[in-house]
């Protein structure tokens, strides 16, 4: 049923139709001819005469280019988890490679269901909802195109989608957003007013082990784990805080899954926990990183550069996107948020001054990718050196432990007090 070449038409004259279109769209494609309106049979099926997917294991955008504008409809379904997009009859007149499954996708198929309708079949890798659904005019005038941007959610949000949805709303789209072309995305869950939100990031986890200690062959992924469970709870003791994990257990995420996951739970904070290693042994001390286009010196270019391989150690390809997606992606950090970032930094340090151990210039700055979300305050904090003997022992002490954790609480609730106070 679900074919990737053209559906064929049943008669000789349907199939003269179908090619005249299709060498009509693509004379419009390259423009050599100019968009005329009313030039397609009101009983011909709609022409996909373009395709295009783009994005990584956080955040996926599919775009397909149609002669006229489309009506569809969004559905979602279980065992396996799978997104239907139904549309009129319709052509695929693009060549298969064009949508080829990648990112949050691991199958698409599309094709005729009968001599009305088609069907799009998204096969996903994990959990996902659309967050983006909508028709956009092309600004040549070449048609129309519908653009789809998925982004990762957890099985019990995706489990709320297939109960709620309706199966009778096909939807005009008229650049709307997702929530008119599906009525089964719940609107996200807002924290309790007051509430200052807090993203805790454990680095590394899984496959991803991270540094390995010098002495014991500590694995950094235990390390971050067992700061970030501490701090969390910490943390949530605090009137007016709400901490979460990034992840709970020995899990891989991808540097931009992590960015997500903050960003979808509303964190006015990321703080992520490293315990890295170098080759001189004899660094010691804590270091707090923010992100910017340029390194603050080698030693933090050279640590940006390690810790941004996570998702190759996994197998994640990073690709670079073209510019014209780049609002689907996460964009470097924007300027405000940036100095809300640096704010943060230095609440840390004065947190740890004459009681934690520092290296010099303990504030450094670097293009650290799991720093990006574009309006979240965000570091990396290196705890210490799983190379340095010294730090070693420190970093697996729960004594020692629980004070970096009462200190980095301490600098949560000075900067949480000073956005307040600045009618944040």
């Amino acid at each position: 049923m679900f074919k990737r070449d053209r559906i064929a038409a049943k008669s000789a004259g349907r199939r003269r139709s179908t090619f005249a279109r299709r060498i009509l769209a693509a004379l419009l494609a390259v423009g050599l001819l100019p968009a005329v309106a009313g030039s397609v049979e009101a009983g011909d099926p709609l022409l996909a005469y373009g395709a295009r997917i783009v994005g990584d294991d956080a955040r996926t955008r599919i775009v397909i280019d149609f002669d006229r504008e489309p009506r569809f409809s969004v559905h979602y379904i279980a065992n396996p988890e799978r997104i239907v997009i139904d549309l009129p009859a319709t052509a695929f007149g693009f060549p298969a490679e064009d949508l080829a499954a990648r990112g949050l996708f691991k199958d698409i198929r599309y094709g005729k269901m009968d001599e009305e309708s088609a069907r799009i079949v998204l096969t996903t890798a994990r959990p996902v909802k659309l967050a983006l659904a909508k028709v956009q005019a092309d600004e040549a005038g070449k048609g129309h195109r519908l653009v789809l941007d998925a982004e990762m959610i957890d099985k019990q949000a995706f489990a709320e989608l297939v109960k709620t949805q309706s199966w009778n709303d096909r939807t005009s789209s008229d650049g709307s957003e997702a929530a008119q072309t599906t009525s089964a995305i719940p609107a996200p869950e807002k924290p309790a007013p007051g509430d200052f939100v807090i993203a805790v990031d454990a680095g590394h986890g899984g496959i991803d082990t991270g540094a390995i200690g010098v002495d014991t062959k500590t694995e950094e992924k235990q390390v971050t784990l067992a700061f970030a469970k501490a701090l969390t709870e910490r943390l949530n003791k605090e009137p007016g805080i709400k901490a979460f994990l990034t992840r709970e257990d020995d899990e891989f995420l991808s540097l931009s899954q992590r960015v997500l996951i903050a960003r979808q739970n509303h964190a006015g904070l990321f703080i992520s926990l490293h315990a890295d290693t170098l080759k001189q042994k004899d660094i010691r001390g804590a270091t707090v990183y923010t992100i910017s286009d340029k390194a603050s010196d080698k030693l933090a270019a050279d640590l940006a550069e390690r810790e941004n391989l996570s998702d190759q150690i996994a197998g994640k390809e990073t690709v670079a996107e073209p510019p014209e997606v780049a609002d689907i992606l996460l964009d470097l950090t924007r300027r405000e948020t940036q100095a809300f970032s640096i704010s943060l930094a230095e609440s840390v340090l004065n947190s740890f001054k004459d009681q934690v151990g520092t290296i010099n210039n303990p504030h450094r700055h670097a293009g650290f990718r799991v720093l990006q979300a574009p309006d979240v305050p965000s570091i990396l904090l290196e705890l210490g050196f799983l190379s340095n003997a010294d730090d070693e022992k420190l970093l697996l002490d729960e004594t020692w432990r629980g004070k970096i954790v009462g200190l980095l609480t301490d600098a949560v609730k000075r900067y949480r007090a000073a956005v307040i106070a600045n009618g944040g």
